[in-house]
């Protein structure tokens, strides 16, 4: 969302590498947009008129067709039928209800599937889905992507120019397929056959003189199978790459089709489940903005305390938003949970108000739009038990539907006191931090981890969590981003890199900036090919010392790093370092043959600084720890917020949630207060303007 308060908090030109940057569909005033899925087609037509009435009246400004209904809106091949959702959208529109329009892409109707069987996944294990479930068909297959754009030419034709139709969503909750289908692998050759043009090029780059993998021509390449031991990791690598294309274009495939009929009011977009190492979000060049899908409570989180699997992770919506938004400046939440659910390992029930202080968690981070999955209840199919606004009878609502309706009351308390030049703490701004993030790093890493205790997102997290409890504006941005804008840069375990990036960094510090580099940056170039040097030797200029090894210890005999009289437990992996002149020492090894040597260093770098940090401890102490150091070394203010309090800034005002399982005192001017207390309850909610 372009308000000018948040382009001044997060400088948007730091977008990741394919940044969308058109103009917001919301208006500034709004704050934010809400609305419910609505499945016409599961219910009787007769109650079409109650239900959207309903949802109306709960403050809905919006609500979402059509999402699995292709089996409905084509009922048999090349015969069409719109006027059940002309009618449902007739009767949204009487009740004031803009309409979201989806492409039903992720459910093929059986006669699809039956006539052309090949557009249905085949799996690594030569097992083949079948028709029942959802997102079986995979976009490899030729066929299912062209037959997809003639359902899509026809439903664009008939709501292109219909001004209900706020927007489009295309797919839901799209993903890689690793498909095995002949289709999939004739198009890995072809895609492979354009990037590389020879087959010498291709040899070269994956290193086929290794166990005489050796190719003499493109047909002889085979989509790897993952799952065998010892596989081609640049084969792998490349496969990864090539999935995330196949979705990727599949949605600007979509979405530029349905712009050769829609109206200029109209956008485009798709809900994403963030999977961070996924390398296809933010990549559909077609889409006007992103959103996301986000579930909180379903057996996975234990969260903070005895009860706080109630609740869910703390950071679970704070990345999501510190993530999506560099990339989509105007994005959204399509999918946030309305209470229990019924697909997770287990299904509780969400504490009395967290549904509600995850809207305004997600708020807080910067989002234009917030949908819910979804206003009725289901009484048929897999998601029977899945809560609504409203429960099976469909028309009492659930403990969630009133929460998103308070919520919905609330923002319009804010949308009469907002103010567009509402200005943002200083010393919020003066924190803001951000962390370089590239998927094909943990793509090389988790293919090639070298001890099995080792996470390449919890590595991430050991940084990105305490950051939030600083107080810290944090972006996810990527090697194309403009790095003078953030007085810290943190890049954890950057491990394929090149010497434009190392140029890049080097001038970012030397120009003043704080740069902090973690273990495993810089071994490999972008091909996951090690350097022809001393190990990791491209960047030694810039940390200031040299790598003399790394060592992974075994579980049970895990050691130590000291660092200011305290020690840390590690286990995972360990780079001892060699200083050179000018390089600080901030903590050592203890308790091995290499006890002494130098773990993390410092040094100045023109106007700034690089830290480089070669461990990576058991818990995150240590690196949270150090991040405190650095920061007061810095002179950069921070907060101390415990465990599961977030505060964040936007248009003008504050907005804090707790996720722990005790109260905390804001410390706020009481006259400031719109919302809440000063003191934050669990599963609180405060809101107050900025003075």
């Amino acid at each position: 969302m372009k308000k000018i308060a948040l382009l001044v908090l997060f400088f948007f030109p730091a977008f990741l590498a394919n940044a969308l940057e058109k103009p917001s569909r919301f208006p500034e005033k709004n704050l934010i947009t809400t609305g419910v899925y609505y499945y016409p087609e599961h219910w009787d037509s007769t109650q079409w008129d109650r239900d959207l009435k309903n949802i109306a009246a709960m403050g809905f400004e919006f609500t979402h067709f059509a999402e699995f209904a292709w089996a409905q809106l084509e009922p048999a091949e090349g015969k069409y039928d719109f006027a059940w959702l002309d009618k449902a959208i007739t009767i949204a529109a009487k009740y004031k209800l803009k309409v979201i329009m989806c492409t039903s892409t992720c459910t093929p109707p059986v006669w699809l599937s039956r006539k052309h069987p090949e557009i249905l996944c085949l799996n690594e294990d030569g097992t083949r889905m079948d028709h029942g479930s959802r997102q079986h068909a995979s976009f490899s297959s030729s066929y299912y992507r062209s037959y997809s754009l003639k359902m899509i030419e026809q439903l664009a034709k008939h709501y292109g120019n219909d001004p209900r139709i706020m927007g489009w969503q295309v797919d839901n909750e799209p993903r890689t397929f690793f498909d095995y289908n002949p289709d999939a692998q004739q198009r890995f050759r072809e895609w492979l056959k354009k990037k590389y043009t020879t087959i010498d090029a291709i040899n070269t780059t994956w290193g086929t003189l290794f166990w005489s993998n050796t190719y003499s021509d493109f047909a002889q390449i085979n989509i790897p199978q993952h799952k065998q031991w010892g596989m081609n990791l640049n084969q792998r690598l490349d496969h990864y790459r090539f999935a995330a294309n196949e979705t990727s274009t599949f949605l600007d495939d979509q979405a530029a089709e349905i712009k050769k009929f829609a109206s200029s009011g109209q956008w485009v977009t798709t809900n994403y489940i963030p999977s961070y190492d996924g390398g296809y979000i933010g990549k559909s060049k077609q889409l006007d903005f992103i959103t996301y899908t986000r579930y909180m409570v379903y057996g996975e989180s234990k969260g903070i305390g005895r009860k706080g699997y109630r609740l869910g992770d703390p950071l679970r919506i704070a990345m999501a938003n510190d993530f999506f938004r560099p990339i989509s400046p105007s994005y959204g939440v399509m999918e946030l949970q309305p209470g229990q659910v019924n697909w997770g390992s287990i299904n509780p029930q969400p504490t009395p108000g967290a549904v509600r202080m995850w809207l305004w968690h997600q708020f807080a981070g910067g989002s234009s739009l917030v949908c819910t999955y979804r206003y009725r209840a289901p009484l048929v199919g897999f998601e029977q038990y899945h809560y609504g606004i409203v429960g099976p009878d469909g028309i009492t609502p659930t403990p969630g539907g009133l929460e998103y309706q308070k919520f919905i009351q609330e923002i319009n308390q804010l949308r009469t006191i907002y103010r567009p030049a509402a200005s943002l703490p200083s010393s919020y701004l003066a924190r803001k931090t951000a962390i370089l993030f590239n998927n094909e790093n943990i793509w090389g890493m988790e293919m090639n981890k070298q001890t099995n205790q080792w996470n390449s997102m919890d590595h991430i997290m050991k940084y990105y969590k305490p950051l939030k409890a600083f107080g810290a504006p944090v972006d996810f941005v990527a090697d194309q981003a403009n790095f003078s804008n953030y007085p810290v840069l943190i890049a954890p375990a950057y491990q394929q890199i090149d010497n434009g990036l190392i140029e890049k960094l080097t001038e970012y510090a030397r120009g003043g900036g704080n740069l902090v580099l973690t273990c495993r940056t810089g071994h490999k170039d972008r091909e996951g090919h090690l350097w022809e040097a001393k190990f990791a030797a491209p960047i030694y200029a810039l940390i200031g010392a040299e790598i003399e090894f790394y060592d992974l210890p075994m579980p049970h005999a895990q050691d130590s790093v000291i660092m200011d009289h305290q020690k840390f437990a590690w286990k995972t992996w360990g780079e001892i370092l060699k200083p050179q002149a000018g390089t600080d020492v901030l903590a050592i090894y203890e308790g091995d043959f290499y006890a002494g040597k130098p773990a993390v260093i410092t040094r100045k770098l023109g106007k700034g600084t690089v830290t480089y940090v070669g461990i990576d401890s058991n818990d995150g102490l240590l690196e949270e720890k150090l991040l405190a150091e650095l920061y007061a070394r810095f002179h950069i203010p921070v907060e101390n917020y415990p465990n599961g309090v977030s505060v964040e800034y936007r248009d003008g005002f504050g907005i804090a949630v707790n996720y722990s399982d005790k109260p905390y005192a804001l410390n706020i001017p009481a006259d400031a207060i719109v919302i809440g207390k000063n003191e934050l309850p669990t599963a609180g909610v405060t809101v107050w303007k900025v003075m």
